[in-house]
């Protein structure tokens, strides 16, 4: 473990390789699991006022989620997470001309329509996070789905978190991310 500020962050961040590879997998996380992706209190009212603006790329059955119990509903820790539909795939998510799964929150804002670029925990993934009283643990999560992007990453040499700079940027800031570099290389002169 490693601490920057008030974040504990795994090692796997350093150590363990991660390119999506969205060819190969088809974007599968935005369709498979058991619950919808974490939002942060502040997301659920953002993405409540963008409807008007996605809606018209969601699916049938996802619009029909939405209109019963709305874009997010408390799951089993008490914490707002997105709908989803039968009890897998995130009511945000459409298929692209290639088979794609994506998400219209992101497409709203690669056009220009937004600038909320989507749920920090959706940008931030493979990591979570988990808040406690005095800090934020920052985790690699292993999903077997991702398989292809552990290949890709480890056939790139490209470590979890500079995979993810960018969110890891987007949540914690420059001199965050600028900390975990420094780190990652005095561990690896060691």
């Amino acid at each position: 473990m490693l601490q920057i500020d008030n974040t504990i962050i795994s090692l796997d961040l350093l150590d363990e390789k991660f390119v999506c590879d969205l060819a190969s997998c088809k974007g599968i996380c935005c369709i498979e699991g058991d619950a919808g992706a974490p939002l942060l209190e502040e997301e659920v009212k953002i993405i409540e006022d963008l409807l008007p603006v996605i809606w018209d790329d969601l699916s049938d059955v996802s619009k029909e989620v939405i209109n019963k119990q709305g874009v997010s509903y408390i799951d089993e820790d008490g914490e707002p997470v997105t709908s989803i539909v039968n009890g897998a795939e995130c009511v945000f998510t459409y298929t692209d001309e290639s088979g794609i799964c994506k998400c219209a929150i992101e497409k709203a804002y690669r056009e220009g329509k937004t600038d909320f670029y989507k749920p920090i925990s959706c940008h931030l993934y493979p990591v979570r996070l988990q808040k406690y009283d005095e800090f934020t643990a920052v985790n690699y999560h292993r999903w077997h789905i991702c398989n292809c992007a552990r290949k890709l990453g480890g056939k790139l040499k490209v470590p979890v978190y500079r995979f993810l700079k960018e969110p890891l940027i987007r949540r914690f800031g420059e001199e965050w991310f600028e900390q975990l570099e420094i780190a990652d290389k005095e561990l690896k002169n060691r």
